[in-house]
């Protein structure tokens, strides 16, 4: 067969049809700038999503580097330093074990020096002034001056007492810089000279683990080429230069060529963080391209039936199919190259703008995009997927019409016989809609879709989000409405002692409150080592005992044990498994409450149960031996019951009976509760009184979590609000579409009905209760669909967040199908108002 050169005609015939197509381009141009929008709006808040979750955990990590080597010595820094797998390593050299200053009680400071590496990957180098030089020159973070109350001035005398190798120094530093503090950051830095370093080598020196404290011990930060298979590429660094490995996990014994290590759990948690975001994105995608190709297919549907006599004219002078798809796919892409750079600038400004809205419940930082051209390039990638996709039917439609057929051609879809019927009260108009509508089943059903998604999707996110019950929340963290202890205890460093425990002002400054209802002491003590026979269990078969056996010296089947001693008003808050708490038998000193562990649901773990109501215990406190019977099993609240800290073997005892057991009476903390609405007031009258009269004392109430509880409620239903009104607006304009294409492609039809008597009222009767039907279809579909989405898709998804109580919820679909009613009325009566214009002539040679 000859071939012949006519790509230049294909493409003049696919112009000047697409020229002659003015509304339909007006209306795809609108919905591939719409379905770009959606798709470049969520690339760029999940990558920045993604990039800012990183940066978020590597600040709280400590640091920038892919792993850590932790406590190492000069010779092992400088054996490893040179291998090839590392691009940068940092040198970080801890110059004391402690800063001693009062000042440094709530917020710990820690003395390093750095190199231009350590302080780039650790966040430590100054934005105002510049590194050390001189011994005596430190930089430091905004919030130490401030807790030092010196001044943000280049030269001020900065007074620290640090403790080195168990000796405390006092010196008068001057600071030559400093940069803004990290608020996801409650560690302090002070970062010394190399000629600090350099005339301290002897109180640094460091010979390895056995040293008393780690002052001269090194920690270097490591950055590989990449993040993949890190932990790989760590043991090779460390093996190959003549070293073993031992991470932080590992429980065996220690090796003298050991180096402590880990990768950076911030680059895990990113790991995961992007697992988990692309398939959220993924997700995402697929409905924006489901309801993207639902009106851009059926814009190019209707298009193509509309002018399907063209296509077969086409083919009768020897157009072939290819080349007739070829004409479609031209004019796609016109509607592309106008329709996606809109939707590109738009999305990116749109996604931009929201990201800091959406992060901020979840970040404590201004949320940031790293410029990528890959939110641009997917964007792109799948908008033209969306259009490729919903024009290869009507491609196809229009590739597939004999001359003949096109001739003919109504674009009804049912080709079965109609039955003729007999009627003596005229054509009805709610018939002939309901007849319409069925001319092409598949463009009606596709709308109503379009329509139902959005609004089973709006009903999800509030079902979803009123599920988040506070209660359950709150009772993680609290069981009272709130808790004052010493500061060291919200630092999970409470060692017991006089100087960690809750004093009596604070506890009196409480309960003369007028907002005070009720409080109670906890009472613990570190110091105490008690012990409890457990013969159920063998020796080593426990994850964690809470100190290693033989610095207890205790038998076989005998482990570490946490006591706990509370004031009635602690035991009636108790979450009670088994047995029942009685006070008076308590009090008598033969029986204890045993403690199990709970998981993040607040339910029991079984495995951790080594004890049940009547069994009988023995607990010896260093050679005071007393046994128990246990009269009840609580299902402990780590955060207001205990150190917060995981204890396999926890039991309580009433106050005098624990004081007369263990011979202590250290409070580690007091709770305590509050009129109802007194929170607020109690809460402002503890975040003052720490301030300004025992600042070593520190609290939590209720308010705070309650924030934020409410921020994540408010994210979910702005993200996902975001999210209805736009496949709404999709949704709405595929049904404005499908009106108004409807009504260009029947022109001819409506003429020839004018002609024979129908008036203009009656047509705009005709073309409401379309909309009506288009609506009440819409109404039942998303109701079933949202009640199955609810029932069997919610209420499993909300099964898996801790703090979740499904309620079924319809509320929010009952609400808009009104509005879909209303809609269904207007549009087919706008869209009538510019035909009506033009005389019954002209419509009737419409399609000619």
């Amino acid at each position: 067969m000859r071939k012949v050169q006519n790509k230049k005609t294909i493409r003049r015939l696919a112009m000047r049809s697409y020229h002659a197509a003015g509304a339909r381009n007006r209306i795809a141009v609108t919905a591939i700038a719409l379905t770009t929008i959606l798709f470049t709006s969520l690339f760029t808040i999940g990558s920045g999503a993604a990039y800012s979750i990183q940066r978020n955990t590597v600040r709280q990590s400590g640091g920038d580097g892919h792993a850590v080597l932790k406590y190492i010595t000069d010779q092992e820094y400088q054996d490893i330093r040179n291998h090839p797998l590392i691009r940068e390593i940092s040198y970080n050299r801890i110059i004391a074990d402690s800063v001693d200053n009062p000042e440094f009680l709530k917020r710990r400071v820690e003395m390093y020096y750095m190199d231009d590496t350590g302080r780039k990957l650790g966040f430590c180098e100054p934005s105002v002034g510049r590194t050390p030089e001189k011994e005596n020159e430190i930089i430091t973070d905004t919030r130490t001056l401030e807790l030092l109350n010196v001044p943000k001035e280049i030269g001020t005398a900065v007074p620290l007492t640090y403790t080195a190798k168990g000796k405390q120094h006092t010196e008068e530093f001057t600071l030559s810089g400093y940069w803004e503090s990290d608020p996801v950051f409650n560690v302090g830095f002070v970062i010394v000279s190399k000629a600090f370093l350099d005339s301290h080598a002897q109180m640094l020196a460091y010979e390895g683990k056995t040293e008393q404290g780690m002052a001269g011990a090194v920690n270097s930060y490591l950055m590989f080429g990449n993040t993949f298979r890190m932990e790989e590429k760590l043991r090779r660094v460390i093996t190959e230069s003549g070293y073993t490995t031992r991470f932080e996990e590992e429980q065996r014994e220690s090796l003298p060529t050991d180096i402590e290590c880990n990768v950076n759990w911030a680059y895990g948690m990113g790991e995961f963080t992007s697992f988990g975001s692309v398939t959220a994105i993924l997700l995402g995608c697929l409905l924006i391209l489901l309801t993207g190709y639902l009106i851009i297919y059926n814009i190019f549907q209707i298009s193509v039936l509309r002018d399907v006599r063209f296509y077969g004219l086409l083919k009768t002078i020897g157009t072939t199919r290819r080349q007739i798809k070829k004409i479609i796919t031209i004019q796609a892409l016109r509607l592309c190259l106008i329709g996606i750079p809109v939707g590109l600038v738009v999305g990116y400004g749109a996604g931009a703008a929201a990201l800091p809205l959406i992060t901020s419940s979840m970040l404590s930082m201004d949320a940031s995009i790293k410029p990528n051209p890959a939110i641009f390039a997917g964007a792109v990638l799948f908008s033209l997927l969306t259009v490729w996709v919903s024009t290869r039917k009507p491609g196809k439609i229009a590739a597939g019409a004999s001359p003949v057929e096109a001739a003919g051609y109504t674009g009804i879809e049912n080709k079965r016989k109609i039955k003729e019927k007999e009627r003596t009260d005229g054509g009805k108009l709610w018939r002939m809609a309901l007849s319409n509508l069925g001319r092409s089943r598949s463009r009606t059903i596709l709308t109503v879709i379009s329509l139902a998604l959005s609004l089973v999707l709006l009903n999800s996110v509030v079902t979803l989000s009123r599920g988040f019950d506070m209660d359950k929340y709150l009772s993680h963290f609290m069981k009272t409405d709130g808790l004052i202890a010493h500061a060291q205890y919200f630092n999970f460093e409470y060692r017991g002692g006089d100087q960690d425990t809750v004093s009596d002002q604070a506890i009196r400054a409480v309960e003369s409150r007028e907002e005070f209802l009720d409080g109670g002491r906890i009472y613990y003590d570190r110091g105490i080592l008690v012990t409890v026979k457990d013969p159920g269990v063998k020796a080593g078969d426990l994850s964690y005992i809470g100190m290693p056996m033989e610095d207890l010296q205790v038998e076989d089947g005998e482990y570490y044990a946490s006591i706990y001693g509370m004031d009635s008003f602690n035991i009636g808050k108790l979450d009670v498994i088994e047995g029942e708490p009685d006070e008076e038998k308590l009090a008598t000193g033969r029986y204890v409450i045993a403690g199990v562990t709970t998981d993040d649901r607040g339910k029991p773990v079984p495995e951790n149960q080594h004890f049940h109501t009547g069994d009988r215990i023995i607990l010896n406190n260093r050679g005071k031996i007393r046994e128990f019977e246990v009269l009840a099993v609580n299902a402990i609240h780590t955060y207001g019951e205990t150190t917060r800290n995981f204890d396999e073997y926890t039991f309580i005892l009433p106050s005098g009976v624990y004081q007369e057991f263990t011979g202590s009476d250290e409070v580690m903390s007091y709770t305590f509760d509050v009129k109802p609405d007194k929170i607020q007031s109690m809460t402002e009258f503890l975040a003052a009184y720490t301030r300004n009269t025992e600042q070593e004392m520190s609290y939590e109430t209720k308010q705070s979590y309650v924030g934020e509880f409410q921020e994540m409620q408010y994210m979910l239903l702005m993200v996902g609000g975001a999210l209805s009104f736009l496949i709404g607006l999709i949704g709405n304009l595929n049904f404005m579409n499908s009106i108004l294409t409807s009504i260009l492609s029947r022109k001819r039809e409506f003429a020839i009905l004018t002609s024979i008597g129908m008036t203009g009222k009656q047509m705009k009767k005709l073309l409401a209760f379309e909309g009506l039907y288009y609506a009440a279809g819409t109404g039942m579909t998303a109701l079933l669909l949202g009640i199955l989405t609810s029932v069997f898709v919610i209420g499993r998804v909300g099964g898996s967040i801790w703090f979740f109580s499904y309620h079924f919820i319809i509320w929010p679909l009952l609400i808009c199908i009104p509005l879909l009613f209303l809609l269904g009325v207007l549009v087919p009566a706008a869209a009538m108002r510019g035909m009506v214009k033009e005389s019954v002539v002209e419509r009737l040679r419409e399609g000619e």
